[in-house]
């Protein structure tokens, strides 16, 4: 089947005005609204503190004070320069700089140095917003952060001061307010739009003399949580990292609407109770999340916090058919796969093109991954990341099942949103008495190739024996194609994989020293990866890869296999033992 390349232009045509649409609603909003933003006034004082649910860490109070600041993985030394005067080594750092979610370690540390130095950086930064320099610290996502750090972290920040500084203060919350209304007025989308609705709410149940902005933001907050939370509890842009994110931030504002006295609008309390389990989903053996659609590291402190929230202790979800994954498990073993199409183009700027791709971990170790978003990326990684590639599954002649808008002219509208991927995306999940089993299909390589890609995989309930079968076959009415694909499976870099005296098997050792094997019905290479989902830097890891061509072998089968201490290979002798066994 040919290429479709004017098929995708006119989408991306259609993409782009609507994009232009919305930014023209957006300029006549700034003009219309106008006069309300003039009258918003500035809260009189603060009736009450949430709780700030993030992990603290007093030891870094003595860093911020020295003037070092450690933001997205780079740090700085001001060298007794005012923070918001140095030049920032990126945009990521600057917005952890100006969202102040650091004063948590100052009130943590709880010393009257540091209640100095905090009231101290507040000042210097308030002298700065005040004649209006650094744009970037009135980024919506930054207003936002920084609106609910000052909102939570008050008491540090407002004990003993005088009169005339804590109506300043009052200003500024009142000041962000604005902003963020503003932005909101200008069409503000995807999760910085919940952000920002959060920080409204939270100032009008924290603040006298809001109610009416309060009961405006819970009424928008409520709308978007219904159409941001799909009913499984998976964000709509099927990114694991957005439910945490948003999870540590819904939480505290539940607290507050309790502590005014005010019912919490339902939508916020079913949105929580639907996203727990969903997180367990993706909760992998490790204890950290699968990665898929732009999850990278887990941050283990903020996963275990808002899991700790879980009132019901709730079981991990197994089918979510809305947010489109799957999660098997069996004894010590779990897996996780996608099994959805694409997020919709405005929430799909982190999406990842790994549909039917799958993570495996076993007695806590991963096995197979996907190679995950990486912390740090420049756009050659970012895009890399995302291939079809990078991911557990099959690709077809060596090119992805989604496509990106990119080229010059598109970064500031619509730059890396998907444009092109699965659309007919389909699962069946059996449970029978020995093992459970998932057939799914996508279309992603229908358009361009003419083929459907299907993946058969089964899990028996002890955890020994996972197999699977990709198959690729003609779309309807469409005769088969000579194309060369790969099955690729990525080994996390902890694992050992070694050759054995059979090209169809592979032997794998896990850091703990248990053993599997993979087979497969056809040849089989190990070939270098990258993990990208590394705490400090990427991480070069392996691969196994099975190469094939659509006409000779449209179908290769596979599977995992556990290995018990005294099992003998009976596949490759010695030589089996040997690999495994190697340092």
């Amino acid at each position: 089947m040919a290429q479709t390349p004017v098929a995708d232009r006119l989408y991306l045509a259609r993409l782009l005005a609507r994009e232009a649409r919305t930014r023209a609603r957006a300029s006549l909003a700034r003009v219309t609204g106008l006069a309300s933003r003039l009258r918003l006034r500035s809260p009189d004082r603060l009736l009450l503190v949430p709780p700030d649910i993030r992990t603290a860490d007093p030891t870094l109070a003595n860093d911020i004070y020295g003037g070092f600041f450690v933001f997205a993985g780079k740090m700085v030394n001001t060298h007794g320069v005012m923070p918001f005067e140095v030049d920032p080594p990126s945009a990521a750092w600057l917005a952890g700089l100006a969202g102040f979610g650091w004063l948590r370690h100052l009130r943590a540390a709880d010393t009257a140095l540091a209640r100095a130095n905090a009231r101290s950086l507040l000042t210097d930064w308030l002298a700065v917003a005040d004649q209006g320099r650094n744009v970037a610290h009135w980024e919506p996502r930054v207003v936002a952060r920084r609106l609910l750090s000052f909102i939570s972290q008050s008491p540090l920040l407002l004990e003993g001061v005088d009169g005339a500084f804590y109506r300043r203060f009052m200003k500024s919350l009142g000041r962000h307010a604005t902003a963020l209304q503003g932005a909101l007025r200008r069409g503000l989308e995807g999760e910085d739009r919940i952000l920002a609705l959060v920080a409204l709410a939270q100032l009008g149940l924290c603040a006298e003399g809001l109610d009416k902005m309060q009961r405006r933001a819970t009424r928008l907050l409520a709308s978007e949580l219904t159409r941001q939370f799909l009913p499984d509890g998976g964000h709509i842009s099927r990114d694991p990292r957005a439910i945490v994110d948003l999870l540590l931030d819904l939480l505290p504002l539940r607290h507050a609407y309790a502590a005014r006295g005010l019912a919490a609008p339902t939508e916020l309390l079913n949105a929580i109770d639907r996203m727990l389990p969903m997180l367990r989903l993706f909760r992998l053996g490790d204890g950290s999340l699968a990665l898929f659609n732009g999850m990278g590291v887990t941050s283990p402190h903020h996963l275990t916090t808002a899991l700790s929230h879980d009132d019901a202790r709730a079981a991990a979800l197994l089918d979510a058919p809305y947010s489109g994954y799957q999660r098997l498990e069996g004894d010590d073993v779990c897996l996780v796969m996608d099994t959805g199409a694409p997020p919709p183009p405005a929430f799909s700027g982190h999406a990842h093109a790994g549909c039917l791709s799958f993570e495996f971990t076993a007695q806590g170790l991963r096995l197979v991954v996907n190679c995950g978003a990486p912390a740090l990326a420049n756009a050659d990684m970012r895009a890399a990341a995302r291939s079809t590639a990078a991911h557990s599954t099959l690709v077809v002649a060596d090119t992805s099942s989604c496509g990106f808008a990119t080229g010059a002219g598109l970064s500031r509208w619509i730059e890396g949103r998907v444009i092109r991927g699965p659309r007919d995306v389909r699962v069946l999940r059996q449970e029978h008495a020995g093992h459970v089993e998932l057939i799914a299909s996508h279309d992603g390589y229908a358009r361009n190739f003419g083929l459907v890609h299907q993946r058969a995989i089964s899990l028996s309930r002890d955890g020994r024996v996972l197999r699977g079968e990709d198959r690729l076959t003609p779309e309807v009415g469409e005769t088969p194609s000579a194309r060369p694909y790969a099955i690729r499976f990525h080994m996390h870099p902890a694992t050992r994989v070694s050759t054995t005296g059979d090209d169809r098997v592979v032997a794998i050792a896990l850091a703990n020293g248990v053993r599997w094997l993979f087979r497969a019905s056809a040849p089989v290479q190990i070939e270098e990866s990258i993990y990208f989902a590394s705490v400090d830097r990427p991480r070069g890891a392996d691969q196994i890869v099975i190469h094939a061509n659509a006409s000779d072998a449209p179908s290769v089968e596979w599977s995992f296999e556990r290995l018990s201490a005294g099992d003998g290979f009976d596949v490759a002798g010695p030589e089996t033992d040997q690999a495994l066994s190697s340092p």
